[in-house]
């Protein structure tokens, strides 16, 4: 496949582009630290057996912004064109915060809440142009587990991953018949670099176990992906539990 990926270059990103450049894949990362993009694709490169000098790129990148939708089309032009071809984008980029955090400063949960929600659905828009545009392809997203119900450390994260799953879930119902599938992933709590610190549940993930379930499901098409896998049984007791038990824990 030829994949643009946003978000590439660090955790859970990282170990999926790596994961498909290892397997014959070609990839175009985005992002926009130039130095973070240049060392992901030398080592994309390297693991892909195509690291020496005299080789062509077989892995490319090109600049976007997440926090700047008017980077979103070229980032897509660029990679179309220098892939020769799109056949799927994946978007894992996204900012966190913990819940107190965001309280206690507005501008930053205001940022948080603009990328993670408006902006991202921006991003999706112009992929699903992009993709529409070849007939269709893969749309991968991460959204994650925090949205599956309203919970008390994570309630501005948990709702803007609430309203981008639902926003997936609709293109997926308007554009499969058209050959736009739309894959939701839905991680827990996963050990990367944006939860260090944070004190690890029960059933946390790592990166490499995240990216296994992740390119069984883009290559499957199937609509949503737990990971790891546990995190469907968990959040499917979460959801039937009553508010008033909900009011009571700290989950």
């Amino acid at each position: 496949m030829k994949v643009a990926i946003l978000g590439g270059t660090k955790g859970m990103g990282r170990a999926v582009s790596r994961r498909l450049a290892e397997r014959g894949d070609r990839i175009c990362l985005l992002g926009r630290n130039e130095a973070d993009l240049q060392k992901s694709v030398a080592d994309l490169c390297v693991r892909s057996g195509h690291g020496a000098p005299a080789t062509p790129a077989v892995h490319v990148y090109a600049h976007c912004d997440l926090e700047d939708p008017a980077t979103f089309e070229p980032a897509l032009e660029e990679a179309r064109s220098r892939l020769e071809g799109l056949d799927a984008v994946i978007v894992t980029a996204a900012r966190y915060a913990t819940q107190e955090q965001l309280e206690a400063d507005p501008a930053l949960a205001h940022r948080l809440l603009v990328v993670n929600f408006a902006n991202t659905i921006a991003f999706c828009e112009a992929a699903k142009r992009q993709l529409l545009r070849s007939g269709g392809g893969t749309l991968c997203v991460f959204s994650s587990v925090a949205g599956e119900r309203g919970r008390k450390p994570v309630i501005l994260y948990g709702a803007t991953k609430a309203g981008l799953s639902r926003y997936l879930e609709g293109l997926d119902h308007k554009y499969r018949g058209r050959g736009l599938k739309v894959v939701t992933i839905k991680p827990g709590f996963v050990k990367t670099g944006m939860t260090e610190g944070l004190q690890p549940p029960p059933f946390a993930g790592e990166p490499d176990q995240v990216a296994r379930i992740v390119v069984r499901a883009i290559d499957s098409g199937r609509p949503v992906a737990y990971a790891p896998r546990i995190w469907a049984l968990v959040m499917l007791v979460i959801r039937w539990l009553p508010r008033f038990v909900m009011r009571r824990i700290n989950f």
